[in-house]
């Protein structure tokens, strides 16, 4: 017998209906690319969206053609983002930062028939036009610009295209597993991989974010996401706001320490999340102005470990709660978050604090577990010792890639993330490393974010990479390249001297390398491979 509820397919429209309906007059700034501030609500932005729907179906753009986005978080991206699935065309997010070989190479994966695109990527567009036949139609997100018709002559631009157009777009129904987003993976070994989402996949997404023992987000709350739209959807946040009706503050380009500073401060930010090297700059200009970030109740980090030090930081001096999480572009991309248990309550503080160390635990929704070797399925003990490849599967995780055929699961239905960790009987996450980033010397294994970890917390380093440099003996042994703190006059003995006491003798890096700076993805995150290829014969010829 079938139950005798109503039905309604989980569309990304609900969304924004629900934000225009229920929190109309809720602020959202947006700093754009000139450095101004535009102050909108979630009406006017449902109503825009509205007309930008309907300007693309003027533009003769059909259900499920794909259109491409290159721009940052700002009011026009996110009226154009809700536009484009909620009309039921696949909004593609792209990442500026990557290669123009890879862009090239994903906007004709995708077969994007339409780009929007900041003022800012003019040069990319251009550079890259004769290469993208099948892109029809360039709309700058600006108003018109006469530098801008210049360069392209065909452009369109966003405050034009929809000031023709009426508000009164009905967003249309249909199935719940049809095709809303794409977006694709850094390519760091390769070319990009697309990652299609669904409406379905994402709403369910939506709904565990917001969960208090996830990222805990209610129209209370003010978000900063200083993780970019199109770097899995700014982790979702822009869908979470929507559906609990929060303030956001769309940061623009600015990602500095200094401007995000006043950000926080002026429009009173009580949620920001961004990967750990936005944070360091945060944390570095809020000191040296003085700033005590005295609204900000809690900060969201993922897209690397975060270093002990940092999260001390924050709590010690900030009174702000960080929390810890692990995703992927696979997995929409929450996979866990560092929420304590009421039994945690009974734990020191010390204990405590090494708990948050961990990237938590999964929310309803995701499974996960370990594997003793990759696209193993030997299931390993949550004892949180053992060291195990880590699979997961759920409603939001990925089962195959965009174009591809072939299914991306193991045989029994787990996606394989690469990722090594161990995990304990609360499923807490402990990642250890990516597989492809551990160091294996004399064959042992060293983890290089717990290398890392450490030098963090040398309070002269700002930044530090760990990876392996080829032996003549050990064939494998780890180096530390770091960037010194402003001013520091630490040297190599120093930072081997701080291993002391705090890692295995035979873990202690080899060498340390003092660099100006260190090679970062367009998601912030240590490009390590290219690292590798610098420094990884410096070791060759010494002797162990």
């Amino acid at each position: 017998m079938q139950g005798r509820m109503m039905f309604q397919p989980l569309l990304i429209s609900s969304l924004i209906e629900h934000a225009a309906q229920f929190h109309a007059d809720t602020t959202i700034i947006s700093k754009n690319t000139n450095g101004s501030i535009h102050e909108t609500n979630w009406l006017e932005v449902s109503e825009n969206a509205k007309r930008t729907a309907n300007a693309l179906a003027a533009l003769h753009l059909e259900h499920g053609d794909c259109v491409a986005t290159l721009a940052w978080n700002n009011h026009r991206h996110l009226e154009a983002w809700y536009a484009i699935s909620g009309s039921g065309l696949i909004c593609h997010t792209i990442n500026p930062r990557l290669f123009p070989e890879q862009l090239i190479f994903i906007i004709n994966d995708a077969k994007d028939k339409a780009i929007l695109f900041d003022k800012t990527f003019l040069p990319l567009i251009t550079a890259i036009k004769a290469h993208i036949p099948l892109v029809k139609n360039f709309i700058c997100l600006e108003p018109f610009d006469a530098d801008v018709a210049k360069a392209l002559p065909e452009v369109k631009f966003y405050d034009e295209l929809i000031s023709g157009q009426k508000p009164d777009y009905v967003w249309p129904t249909f199935d719940e597993t049809t095709a809303s987003s794409l977006c694709y993976t850094s390519g760091t070994t390769g070319n990009p991989k697309g990652a299609l989402f669904t409406h379905r996949s994402t709403l369910l997404h939506t709904f565990a974010a917001c969960l208090p023992d996830s990222l805990d987000l209610s129209a209370n709350d003010i978000i900063l996401p200083v993780v970019p739209m199109f770097h899995v959807h700014a982790w979702g946040t822009p869908y979470a706001a929507a559906m609990v009706g929060a303030s956001m503050i769309l940061p623009g380009p600015g990602l500095d320490g200094d401007s995000l500073v006043n950000l926080i401060d002026e429009y009173q930010v009580t949620v920001a999340l961004g990967v750990p090297t936005i944070w360091q700059s945060l944390l570095a200009a809020a000191k040296q102005s003085g700033s005590k970030l005295t609204t900000l109740k809690h900060n969201v980090i993922g897209g690397s470990a975060c270093p002990p030090s940092m999260l001390a930081t924050f709590r010690d001096v900030y009174d702000c709660e960080t929390i810890h999480a692990w995703g992927m572009t696979e997995a929409s991309p929450l996979g866990t978050v560092n929420r304590p248990k009421a039994k945690h309550r009974k734990l020191s503080v010390e204990e405590q604090a090494a708990l948050r160390l961990s990237q938590g635990r999964p929310p309803f929704g995701v499974n996960v577990r370990l594997v003793n070797e990759e696209n193993g399925t030997h299931k390993l003990p949550q004892d949180g010792e053992t060291i195990g490849n880590v699979q997961i599967k759920g409603h939001w995780i990925i089962e195959s890639y965009f174009g591809k055929e072939k299914n991306s699961l193991t045989e029994d239905g787990w996606f394989d993330t690469g990722d090594i960790a161990s995990m304990d009987a609360d499923g807490y996450l402990h990642i250890s490393d990516r597989a492809k980033d551990l160091i294996k010397s004399g064959g042992e294994w060293i983890s290089s974010v717990e290398l890392e970890n450490i030098a963090m917390g040398h309070p002269e380093i700002a930044m530090a990479a760990a990876i392996a440099a080829d032996h003549p003996k050990w064939d494998e042994r780890p180096v530390l390249i770091a960037v010194k703190q402003p001013e520091s006059t630490v040297t190599e003995a120093d930072i081997l001297d701080y291993y002391e006491g705090k890692i295995a003798k035979w873990q202690i890096p080899d060498k340390v390398i003092f660099v100006d700076a260190i090679p970062l993805s367009g998601t912030g995150k240590m490009l390590k491979r290219k690292l590798r290829e610098e420094f990884g014969n410096v070791l060759l010829g010494e002797n162990a």
